[in-house]
């Protein structure tokens, strides 16, 4: 055997016993970072060898001290008795654990760099563009305008509080005891234009319906306690709050998550007596009380939420318009961004659609999504995202259309959990087709059952969509959920296609020290500008989400993807 190649063996050796974690190796490293491998003192003190100036004997408690002995080892060997080849694999060992303690150097600064820059934006708290307002903990503080929008268990209408009403359209005011008209409902799919009520009513109040959960108010909130959880922390009167423990799998207090420009704020929460608002006999006479409508089945009182009033829903823009590869890209990018932030305080929405998701645009025209409808999340104690599944009674979420096949596939029995952990990831993809102007593929009697389905069966998206961005739609809508990115690592990917793709060269220790330093270019060009590359604050705010949430692993993941997606790319192109 040839000296070069037994150096190569020794390099291979020291990488593969080092990071397969062989139990040789796992004592030897250990021993030199000074962990104890039993209880108790040893029976023997381990003496720095001379072979190490003094001010380098810190070395032997590391894997740096191991490199150096076994290459002082292999010097010494070359003076003395042994074959060449033992000699030179013995070298080249050391040489091999000195490479991987230089990686791990690499990996600590790179970790360093990403826990900086992410403290630096996690202190920025994002705030509500909408002015805070003090009171607003009664349905008499506000003017109801018309209905704007009617699911399964509400009805939402447009409010404003009297004082922000100008005194010059007076004439369009509906207060709680004006007749509904015939022209009170948007008509479905329609899109409001610029020039609508919008500006006048700026705060929109979903009303929920209460068939079974009584009148009183402790009732009311126990059973529609998911609909608290984009609550701000003074949505509620907080004497009323104290009192209220709610039970089962949603904890004693209604989970609260933290503002995020994605997710829905729920500015004010209360209980009231069921108004005969505009539309209410022609849309929902069934769910009135008997004061109103005496074949109605409702309850007297119920929950009402304030909430901002945004132009549309998803599912409403993408009916009138297809957005551009770039804003497409946006889209998914903050439902991704959304979905994320949910996942870190424990919460699965499980009901994610495109009817779910409500839109604005900023200055730039760009839009600006966000998830509303929290009626069927799971927001546990324990934030595991883990659903005990024992009988077929426990509700799994909304639409079962676009639930994850680890959920719609679920079979109750004793000891089965439901891992809720991926699901709304794999929403994600489903509707990004809608996004890109297409059919949603597990939608209509022709379309594909997440029961049953194939990854191969996966519609393609159109031409002009990015590689990136359909490697993203693939991978999040793989079957084995242990295959699919998280929203997180989802969510880098397409941040390092759009504003990274010069850090992306290889993901090589070199390639991860050129990502570190693009990072750190990034954070000072957010933290100076305010606002994305076009001036749109909708890029700004995803990007501060972006370096507010780095770690190391996930962005090696995110990189590992493209790299892997763009080989794949490269090789089908040869083969053609």
């Amino acid at each position: 055997m040839s000296v070069k190649h037994a150096i190569s063996r020794g390099v291979e050796l020291g990488r593969s016993v080092i990071q397969l974690g062989l139990k040789p190796a796992g004592r030897l490293a250990a021993k030199f970072r000074g962990e104890r491998l039993r209880v108790g003192q040893p029976a023997r003190t381990v003496q720095p060898q001379t072979f190490l100036p003094v001010r380098y004997r810190y070395f032997r408690m590391s894997l740096r001290g191991l490199a150096a002995q076994l290459q002082s080892g292999g010097f010494r060997r070359f003076g003395g008795s042994g074959s060449p080849r033992n000699r030179a694999v013995f070298l080249a060992f050391g040489l091999g654990v000195g490479l991987i303690e230089k990686q791990l150097d690499d990996d600590r600064r790179s970790a360093a760099t990403c826990q900086e820059i992410q403290a630096v934006f996690t202190k920025k708290k994002y705030c509500s563009p909408l002015k805070c307002f003090t009171s607003g903990y009664k349905l008499e503080d506000y003017v109801i305008g018309k209905q704007i929008g009617k699911g399964s268990n509400a009805a939402v209408y447009e409010a404003v509080a009297p004082s922000s009403v100008p005194r010059d359209r007076e004439s369009d005011r509906c207060s709680l005891n004006d007749q509904p008209s015939e022209d009170g409902e948007v008509a479905t799919g329609s899109l409001r234009s610029p020039s609508s009520s919008l500006g006048i009513y700026p705060l929109a109040v979903k009303m929920m319906w209460n068939f079974g959960a009584g009148s009183s108010s402790e009732a009311i909130l126990r059973s529609m306690s998911q609909e608290l959880v984009p609550a701000g922390p003074l949505a509620m009167k907080q004497e009323k709050e104290e009192q209220i423990a709610l039970n089962g799998y949603f904890g004693e207090v209604p989970k609260r998550v933290s503002a995020h420009p994605n997710v829905i704020r729920v500015f004010r929460a209360f209980t009231a007596d069921v108004p005969l608002l505009p539309g209410a006999q022609e849309e929902y006479p069934d769910v009135l009380p008997a004061r109103l409508n005496p074949d109605g089945l409702g309850n007297n009182r119920t929950l009402f939420l304030v909430m901002k009033n945004y132009p549309c829903t998803l599912r409403q823009y993408l009916e009138v318009n297809v957005p551009s590869r770039r804003e497409g890209s946006l889209m998914v990018l903050q439902l991704l961004e959304g979905v994320d932030h949910l996942y870190r305080q424990g919460i699965a929405h499980r009901d994610l659609k495109s009817d779910n998701v409500l839109l604005e645009f900023d200055s730039e025209g760009c839009p600006r999504l966000v998830i509303t409808d929290f009626g069927c999340c799971l927001a546990q104690s324990d934030s595991s995202l883990q659903l005990p599944f024992n009988t077929m009674w426990v509700n799994r979420g909304g639409n079962s259309c676009l639930m994850a096949p680890e959920v719609v596939t679920a079979v109750p029995g004793q000891g089965v959990v439901i891992n809720y952990s991926k699901a709304d990831a794999w929403a994600v993809g489903t509707i990004s087709y809608e996004i890109f102007g297409q059919a949603n593929p597990f939608y209509g009697a022709g379309g594909l059952d997440s029961r049953n389905f194939q990854d191969v069966q996966l519609p393609a998206l159109p031409a002009c969509v990015s590689a990136d961005m359909q490697l993203v739609v693939k991978l999040l809508l793989r079957r084995n959920p242990n295959k699919r990115p998280s929203a997180r690592v989802a969510a880098n990917m397409l941040h390092l296609s759009l504003w990274g793709r010069c850090a992306l060269a290889n993901k090589d220790s070199a390639g991860m020290k050129k990502l570190a330093d693009w990072l750190l270019c990034q954070s000072a060009v957010v933290l100076l500008r305010g606002c994305g590359p076009s001036g749109s604050s909708v890029e700004a705010e995803l990007q501060r989400c972006f370096l507010s949430n780095l770690d190391l692993e996930d962005l090696r993941l995110a990189v590992s993807f493209l790299m892997y997606g763009r080989e794949q790319g490269r090789a089908s192109i040869m083969s053609l």
